[in-house]
């Protein structure tokens, strides 16, 4: 019919990207359509609730730092149950020579949803005189979790639900110092952003007065910033304006100054979780004695899955194309892959997670 054809784009000049005319993406966007009556199409989120419900969730977090930080407690304080029993410190025997990684699972349930929580302690990180490369177990630990999970992925014929034992986040204890980052901090953590989340904590904030607490903050947000070290939330991972608003007021108090209780007190007739020193109760949950609830928000409430998330889409997905790029697949027999053993990736070589670091930086991620 005249006048219904539409008439081509002039190929004389190039298209502006708010052109009519400009390039369109391969697949066509979905058009919106009207409905004229009650689908149901909501009840797929019911659908979901209630598989998440009999399936449950997996969770897996380590926690670093030298010896007498409070991890044990701050992990207990977290979950509200006693996850990690702290082992009492022989200060007359020998320290151990070697960092020893300790793992311990459980299964908590609030509410009808299951959580299965893996936590990874180090003890004897950074306790020796000499601590050159004390952070190879615990890098080699992270990407061994990679590798099971990588071993499982490729065979033809799989599991229905791999267990998940990677690493998502990993919690930094900083000595409360007050004065910067040590050697020995800014190298591991350098390391350590590129495998895995990364959260540091002020250990033991109740040491520090207020203004301590914030030019100590203030220090070591500038150490991270001038070493390029890129904690958790990472700009660059920020969806949209809602993610990137919330993002920035948790990263504006990176890291989040904690103090760890498993034990509760009365205080105003209410009973809370706290420290009881001869000057009063220090409450672990009162924002204006130490910020413990934005860690637990963070971790819990509000980034788990995000966590999760980022930890499957881009540390995995880093050591997944890194260990296939330097293996060839060779099938031996139905339902058999073999890879090349692993090397030890101490330190990470180009990779994604590189690049997008190099990007950040140009950015001011």
């Amino acid at each position: 019919m005249a006048g219904t054809s539409k008439r081509p784009c002039s190929p004389c000049s190039p298209c502006s990207p708010c052109s009519p005319c400009s390039p369109q993406p391969s697949s066509p966007r979905p058009s919106s359509c009207e409905m004229f009556g009650y689908v149901g199409i909501e009840a797929v989120l019911d659908q979901l609730k209630i598989k998440a419900m009999k399936t449950g969730f997996e969770f897996n977090i380590m926690v670093v730092g030298r010896s007498g930080l409070g991890k044990s407690t701050m992990v207990n304080t977290l979950f509200k149950s006693k996850v990690w029993k702290s082992s009492p410190v022989n200060k007359l025997g020998p320290l151990p020579q070697t960092l020893q990684l300790q793992s311990v699972t459980h299964t908590i349930e609030e509410k009808g949803v299951k959580l299965k929580l893996t936590v990874t302690d180090t003890p004897g990180f950074g306790d020796q005189i000499n601590n050159d490369k004390c952070w190879d177990p615990i890098l080699n630990y992270i990407n061994d979790q990679y590798e099971r999970y990588l071993q499982e992925e490729v065979l033809i014929t799989r599991q229905h639900h791999i267990p998940d034992t990677r690493v998502h986040i990993c919690v930094y204890f900083v000595p409360p110092t007050g004065h910067c980052l040590r050697p020995l901090d800014i190298e591991f953590l350098k390391r350590l952003c590129r495998v895995v989340n990364v959260v540091p904590v002020i250990a033991r904030a109740d040491s520090l007065t207020l203004e301590e607490r914030e030019a100590f903050r203030w220090q070591i947000q500038e150490d991270l910033k001038n070493n390029g070290i890129f904690v958790y939330p990472q700009k660059c991972f920020d969806e949209d304006t809602n993610d990137k608003t919330l993002n920035d007021k948790i990263r504006e108090k990176i890291p989040f100054a904690v103090v760890g209780a498993d034990r509760e007190h009365m205080v105003n007739g209410k009973c809370v979780l706290g420290r009881k020193t001869k000057w009063g109760i220090i409450e672990v949950e009162n924002m204006a004695h130490c910020e413990f609830p934005l860690l637990r928000d963070l971790l819990i409430r509000s980034h788990m899955q995000d966590l999760k998330d980022i930890t499957h889409n881009v540390h995995y997905e880093n050591y997944r194309v890194h260990r296939l790029n330097e293996s060839h697949l060779l099938t031996k027999g139905a339902g058999w892959v073999t890879l090349s053993p692993p090397t030890r990736r101490t330190s990470a070589g180009t990779s994604r997670s590189q690049r997008w670091n190099r990007e950040d930086t140009e950015s001011g991620c």
